[in-house]
């Protein structure tokens, strides 16, 4: 595969970054570097200022929610989402082959282990949608190193996103130039031909004008046969500050993301190694993506007390994607596809309410064909494919403070939704065409208690409520132009949170949440008799979501230095409940049980080290509960050190070598001859090293 060339524009902007700084130095008082301005001071209180901010939006959410500082991933390989995920509790994140396609549930969404619809948790950037209108993240997921710290609420808890799910919200913040770096060059190396570079390049002008531009490239060979990856991207973004109460911001990411993709296999062939032939590699099954977006958030406070923010996003997508070659049939997708979301948001703080109204609204259209094809060729065009879906998400809720160290959170969701998926086939012939609109309010009621200095109780009643995806739409078991129901329950959740919080021997902070939902027409996949191997969506009459959810992470001096403690721990009880085929069976795919953690030794002379572990319960594999994964137990080593403005790193995964497996796909019945496992990642070492540019 080969890199194709991005844009010239990124390129002239990185050089007027140079130029910019440049400027920037000439213009400094005598005697006075740019660089050490009162300003640079400034934007690094201001960016401790949003951390600390979203951490209090975090504490007024009485539900599940975290927060992902990227920054402390600095020091670690990340090469998907997955990796970024990896300690947010309640967030099953894995990818397949190591490559950026991932598989990711939250509090039981996407059971049926469809990662190329991977639907059921809605990803913001900068509080716009990154998801498809229609519900999905078929083609991208984010870059969790493009952002500066991201915020997942899981579930219902994501009600102040707007979002309509089962599994919550991940929004991602974008870094600026305000965040007090000039710029930070970063390389990653190691196993299995991981080849990462990162440049970014940031500049304040003046009091009114900031700009920060970065430029990636990834390379990776895998390690399995036919799971190459090619990716190389540009984010950017540009402020200004046109008022003493105004500002806006405008951002580009261009995105372009070859990727191969290996098959599974056998509980056989996973016992035999790596090194076995893969026959069905013959499909040259890939996922090709060519991404541009563009977006601007614009915000006022105004001069009643309130803020308001205003967002619009578009982005443009090809999308060449050979996934299935059989006997049976092949299908190879090629399409375009545009992305329009917008966003408003009006907070205002009356009294002792803490009002919140915001609307999101997407739209999503697809326009292209399925192919058959040998080996990747296309030969031939056997439908065509015209897409559309809406959606449109109004929200509001009320923080009411009933007394000190008490409030009541009253809120309320308004979803109204649109999906038109349009298969024609070529020559024309039968046309299969869903059409459907889907609607619902979601009440939620939560209360906060603070039960000392830094920690607080609480609890809400909500509703929950998503769409099916055109994806589901289209591959129905119904077929013939039918739809299906949305899937909508109610959750029940109390937790307790507290931190941060300091002590005689340190700093602490956690979070433990248990959970039950009661969900209607949960859809999920089940085989399709006449194309085996391929799966139809289906309504199945109700299930059972209920888990537990914890987070404990401190910081305890040590010697010269300190040790820091982390360890998450999810707890699954997902099932049918009184289903006419399948009882009170348990849901597949994710395991019952998972837990994270590692014990990190800072000394005082800036070096780390310390082990990791992953340990994972036993999943099912099918709805008959026929087939179970074994469970796991990984172990790891990071460590390195920091000198001034670089620093270094060494992180050693699945330590002891481990077989095991990663992801599955899900059958109606499964047995062991069946090809649906994807073997982990063994043995691997990864270094990095990075200097800042200030």
């Amino acid at each position: 595969m080969k890199t194709k060339n991005l844009v010239a524009a990124p390129l002239l902007a990185l050089a007027l970054l140079g130029a910019g700084r440049t400027l920037a130095q000439d213009d400094a008082p005598a005697g006075q570097d740019a660089d050490s301005s009162v300003e640079d001071t400034i934007v690094v209180t201001g960016f401790a200022a949003a951390l600390a901010a979203a951490r209090e939006e975090i504490a007024q959410n009485p539900g599940g929610e975290s927060l992902i500082d990227m920054a402390a991933l600095e020091d670690q390989r990340v090469a998907n989402l997955a990796d970024a995920l990896a300690y947010v509790p309640g967030v099953w994140a894995i990818s397949p082959t190591g490559d950026d396609n991932i598989y990711f549930t939250s509090r039981g969404s996407n059971l049926d282990a469809t990662y190329y619809d991977a639907n059921g948790i809605k990803l913001l950037q900068d509080g716009l949608p990154v998801t498809t209108a229609d519900g999905n993240n078929h083609n991208r997921v984010i870059d969790p190193l493009a952002a500066r710290y991201a915020t997942m609420a899981r579930g219902a808890n994501a009600m102040g996103y707007g979002a309509s799910t089962l599994g919550g919200a991940v929004n991602f913040v974008s870094p600026t130039a305000r965040d007090g770096d000039a710029g930070r060059l970063s390389m990653t190396a190691g196993s299995h031909g991981l080849a990462t570079g990162r440049l970014t390049l940031s500049r304040v002008f003046n009091d009114s004008v900031d700009a920060l531009v970065t430029v990636e490239g990834k390379a990776w060979d895998g390690y399995r046969a036919h799971n190459e990856q090619d990716r190389g991207g540009v984010y950017g973004n540009l402020g200004w500050r046109f008022s003493g109460q105004g500002s806006t911001r405008f951002y580009l990411t261009v995105i372009h993301n070859d990727s191969e993709l290996a098959s599974p296999v056998t509980q056989q062939e996973l016992e035999a190694g790596f090194d076995q032939p893969e026959p069905a590699t013959t499909g040259n099954f890939q996922i090709d993506v060519d991404t541009t977006r563009l977006a601007n958030v614009t915000s006022w406070q105004l001069d009643g007390g309130g803020s308001l923010d205003v967002g619009v996003s578009i982005e443009e997508q090809s999308l060449f994607h050979p996934i299935v070659w059989s006997p049976f049939f092949s299908l190879l997708i090629d399409s375009d596809q545009q992305n329009v979301g917008t966003m408003l948001r009006y907070r205002e703080t009356v009294g002792r309410h803490d009002l919140v109204f915001g609307l999101n609204y997407g739209e999503s259209d697809v326009e292209g064909g399925h192919f058959s094809h040998v080996a990747g060729d296309p030969t031939g065009q056997w439908a065509r494919v015209d897409n559309a879906g809406a959606t449109a998400e109004l929200y509001a809720s009320d923080r009411w403070q009933l007394a000190e160290g008490t409030t009541l959170v009253l809120a309320a969701q308004a979803v109204d939704a649109e999906r038109d998926t349009l298969t024609a086939d070529v020559p024309p012939g039968g046309v299969n065409h869903p059409v459907a609109d889907y609607d619902r309010i979601n009440p939620r009621v939560g209360i906060i208690q603070s039960i000392g200095a830094s920690a607080n109780l609480y609890a809400n009643l909500s509703g929950v409520y998503e769409p099916p995806t055109n994806f589901q739409l289209e591959d129905n078991v119904a077929g013939n132009g039918a739809t299906l129901a949305a899937m909508e329950g109610t959750v029940a959740e109390i937790g307790v949170r507290g931190g941060p919080g300091t002590g005689a021997f340190g700093s602490f902070d956690w979070d433990v949440s248990i959970y039950r939902a009661e969900i209607d027409d949960e859809i999920l996949s089940v085989d399709d008799p006449l194309a085996p191997g391929t799966s139809l969506a289906t309504n199945v009459d109700r299930t059972i979501h209920a888990g537990v959810e914890a987070m404990f992470r401190s910081t305890h001096r040590l010697g010269g230095g300190r040790l820091e403690p982390l360890v998450t721990l999810t707890v699954n009880d997902f099932a049918f409940d009184g289903d006419s085929v399948y009882g009170d069976n348990e849901l597949p795919a994710a395991p019952d049980w998972f837990a994270r953690g590692e014990l990190i030794y800072r000394a005082s002379g800036g070096y780390f080290v310390g082990p990791t572990f992953d340990r994972v319960g036993e999943r099912w594999a099918d709805f008959a509960n026929r087939y179970r994964v074994d469970s796991y137990t990984l172990l790891g080593l990071r460590g390195g050190f920091e000198r001034g403005k670089w620093s270094a790193w060494v992180d050693v995964h699945n330590l002891t070598d481990e077989d095991y497996v990663a992801y599955h796909y899900v059958r109606d019945v499964a047995a062991p001859d069946d090809a649906i496992l994807f073997p982990g990642e063994p043995r691997s070492v990864y270094v990095g090293f990075e200097i800042s540019l200030d």
